[in-house]
This record gives structure tokens, sequence and C-alpha cells, in this order.
């Protein structure tokens, strides 16, 4: 049993203001394997007072302090990344290829571009005789998910302290153990007092005090769009900057002249990823009707074919969902597929066969989908994927930008300045032509109710920056 009941506040590990605990499941097993405290608003008020009194010197801080710190942070980070992957296995039960190599080396990722934006970052310029500056923001609430943990507090974290923030952590109190080994790794690579902290607790109790804090300068945070309205809701009193990475159902357009095979086995291997726990999968899959029958099979081929089971076996593809909550909203969601007469072309409600334990479930795909559909609509959040016939481009396009969200989407052609205009009408943060991976250099974020701001490298930078104007900086100009 894991026992972490402390909090990191002002460089030292410190008991909650009140003792309150919450047990952690293990998805995989429903068993819990260890327990941390849930805090409250007294220790937010403790943990904001900390980072504001190092916020007086840190924000001082040159570029190569904070470089060096950067650096400082990543190798210790590398070295202990295997524990960061063992602890978001068994917290939301990634299997152990996708923990290590995709999960825990996000970390490892946003760290490097963090630093690699801040060695060449344009702080000021001179227009006319003013001097422009950017400058620190001040403290930042960082409140995080469980979906992907160590991706999300790192692509906060590290640009914060680039920029020269301080920050209270506030991660997901379902998976908080890579939060806890993160504060830990930070610690030692010697970041000073008070510039990190890190209460664990609930949305309702420290979500809701971060928010609403008058000693916090913005706040950043990433999970549903529910809970983001309630967050920017919270903030807007003290006027503080809201930066949100908020929820997604990304169309993936795959056009009449796109190899269909490739494109509909990757679109449905990407969806099931990840157990279809990510904000900007490829949920909705739009084929070309006269292929509805064809892609179907495909995909229900890619679903049979992708292993469930658990995390710590080898070959699992497919952990389980984070939650028994969870499980239950997906096995609601499937059945109300059904039910609105969408084909079940693979999976279905339930566990896969021989998984009785662990919340599992099944690779489910739906034909015939019309995106008026609960499962076409909603963020399902799980290994569910709808595929939606088109007539023609003009209404692929109009589907896939009929929905509030706008995070993600995804295109395949043969025809790469085809697949370029499609990409232009989407009304989305980000699109995939033809497969193209992620860039960690590149910006993250969305359009619509996907949220605002953007992630990421240099663009991660300037969410925790402010522009000052210096006039006069010159002096008179000359005659």
């Amino acid at each position: 049993m894991l026992e972490k009941l402390q909090f990191y506040i002002d460089g030292q590990w410190v008991d909650p203001q009140e003792p309150c605990s919450m047990d952690v499941v293990n998805p995989a097993t429903e068993e819990i394997y260890g327990q941390i405290s849930i805090g409250s608003a007294a220790d937010v008020d403790v943990a904001v007072a900390a980072a504001a009194r190092a916020f007086e010197t840190f924000s001082q801080s040159s570029r190569e302090e904070r470089t060096d710190l950067l650096q400082a942070i990543l190798e210790v980070y590398v070295r202990r990344a295997d524990e960061v992957a063992e602890a978001i296995m068994d917290e939301m039960g990634a299997p152990w290829g996708l923990a290590k190599y995709a999960q825990a080396a996000s970390g490892t990722q946003h760290i490097g571009a963090a630093l690699e934006a801040l060695k060449n970052y344009e702080f000021e310029e001179n227009i006319g005789t003013t001097n422009v500056v950017k400058e620190p923001i001040g403290v930042c609430g960082l409140i995080t998910p469980w979906n992907w943990p160590m991706n999300q507090i790192a692509v906060k974290v590290a640009p914060a302290l680039a920029a020269g923030c301080t920050m209270v952590l506030k991660p997901s109190e379902i998976a908080p153990f890579d939060a806890i080994l993160f504060a830990e790794i930070l610690d030692e690579a010697c970041v000073p007092a008070g510039v990190f902290n890190l209460i664990n607790g609930d949305g309702p109790g420290v979500g809701t005090a971060l928010s609403q804090h008058p000693g916090i300068a913005m706040v950043s945070f990433t999970g549903s769009t529910r809970a983001g309205v309630l967050v920017a809701q919270n903030a807007a009193p003290s006027v503080k900057r809201v930066a949100q990475e908020l929820g997604g159902k990304s169309a993936n357009i795959i056009l009449d002249d796109a190899d269909l095979n490739a494109a509909v086995s990757k679109g449905a291997a990407s969806m099931f990823e990840n157990t279809g726990q990510s904000c900007d999968a490829p949920s909705r899959m739009l084929v070309p009707k006269d292929k509805m029958i064809e892609a179907a099979a495909i995909a229900a081929k890619v679903a049979a074919e992708t292993a469930v089971g658990n995390p710590r076996e080898k070959g699992t593809r497919v952990g389980p969902v984070v939650s028994e909550a969870q499980w239950n909203r997906i096995q609601d969601l499937i059945q109300q597929g059904i039910d609105e007469g969408a084909t079940l072309a693979a999976g279905g409600t339930g566990r896969p066969d021989g998984l009785e334990t662990g919340y599992y479930v099944k690779p489910t795909v739906f034909a015939d989908v019309s995106n008026d559909m609960a499962i076409a609509r909603e963020e399902i959040f799980g290994p569910v994927l709808s595929i939606i016939p088109y007539e023609d481009e003009a209404e692929a396009i109009h589907i896939a930008n009929d929905t509030p969200y706008g995070l993600s989407g995804y295109v395949s052609s043969g025809n790469l300045e085809r697949a370029r205009r499609v990409a232009s009408r989407m009304r989305t943060g980000m699109v995939h032509i033809n497969g193209a991976n992620l860039e960690a250099m590149a910006p993250f974020g969305g359009f619509k109710q996907s949220g605002n701001g953007r992630e990421w490298g240099v663009h991660g930078m300037h969410e925790f920056l402010e522009t000052k104007s210096v006039y006069g900086y010159s002096g008179p100009k000359k005659k």
C-alpha cells in the first residue's frame, strides 16, 4: 500500500492543514493500492503564499539560470522515467509500452521543448522609442487530468518555469502518484523553495480554491468542457487569465481518393490507443457512403485484433478505463448507440471475454452513424469509434464542423493539395494530414468549446507571460 499523505509546499513535504485521506484504486484490479491526502482552501492559501514569496526572486532570474534549472530537471527526470511509467501504469491502467514510451516519455519531450524554447525566446523588442518586454505573469494555478497525467503536468510546469513563474499544481486525485514523483524530481533538481508547490485534492475543493484565489494570476486547466466552464466562472471575478485545453470529438475525414484500408486501419488503431481516453482521439470517422460496408469491416477487424488485458502483461495494447464511474458511462453510451439505430460492427456492452475483474471495455465500432446521435455528439472517452457516411467533400466538411468541439481533425487523401484544402476548412486547432504525428514545438490547443490558449513549445510559453510597454525607453529621437 502506497501512502503519500503529505503535500510539497515551499520546498518541503508537509502535512495537510486538516487530515483527510482518499483511497486510490488500480483500475486493472479494482483494488485499493494507495492513499493520498485531499487538500482544502487552507492548504491552497499556504501554497499560494509560498509561491508569491518565491516569485519575488524567481521572476528576476536570468535566462541562463532558468536554462540550467530546466536542464537539471531533465537529467533527473530521464533517470527516473521508468518510475513514472510504473506509477502511470498502476494509477490509470496504461499498458507498459504506452506508459513507458508515450506517457512517461512525454515528460522528457515537453521539458526538452521548453528548454529549447527558452534558449531562443525574444523577451523584448524595441518599437520606436518604446521597449516592449515579456514578463512572467505571476503565481500560476495548474490543474491537470488523469488521462495523460505526466504529459499535462510537464507541458504546464516546464514552460511556466521557463517564463519565470511560480506555481501551485493540483493533479488529478484519480492518478496522483506520478505527480508526487514529479515533485520529488524537481526537489532533487534543486528547484528553489516555493517555486513549485503540489497539493492533492478534488475539483470542488482545491480546484475551486485555486481558480478563485486572488493571489493566483492565471489558471492553466486541462479537463472536461463542463469543468472548464466552472473554472472560468470561478476565475472571472478576479479577472485572472485562464488557459484551457478541454474536450474533443474529432472528425477523421477519409476522402474517396485515400487508401481506404490504410486510412481506416490507422484511424481505428489511433482511436483505441490509450483506451480511447485522449481528448484529440479521432472518434468520428467520416467515409464515402458507398464505402461504408468496407470501412466498417476494416475497422471491425482492427477492433478484433486489438489485445485488451492487464497492463502488466506482454502484448497488451489496451488496458482498462480509469474508473468504475467511467466504465458505467461508456456502457450507457454504447447502449444508447445501439438503441438509436447505429450498426454495431464490433464490440458492444460488457467486459471482453475472460476479463471479469477490472474496468475493461470492448473495442467497439459503430457503422451507419448519423451526426445527431449521442455517440457522435458526446465525448465518450473510451475505445468507441463512430463511422459516419457522407455524400461528397462538402458534406464531409460540414459534418466535421457540426460539433461544439474543435480540438483536432484528421484528413486522408491521395492528393496532398486536396488534403490541405480540406484541412483549411476544418474549424479545429489542429489537423493531421495523412496520419502525421504531433510535433513538440508546434502549438497544441483547440477552437470553440475545446478551449482557448495553446500549449507546447514557444506557444506554451506565451500563456505564462505578460506584455509591458516602457515608453521613452530609448529617449527622444534626434532631429
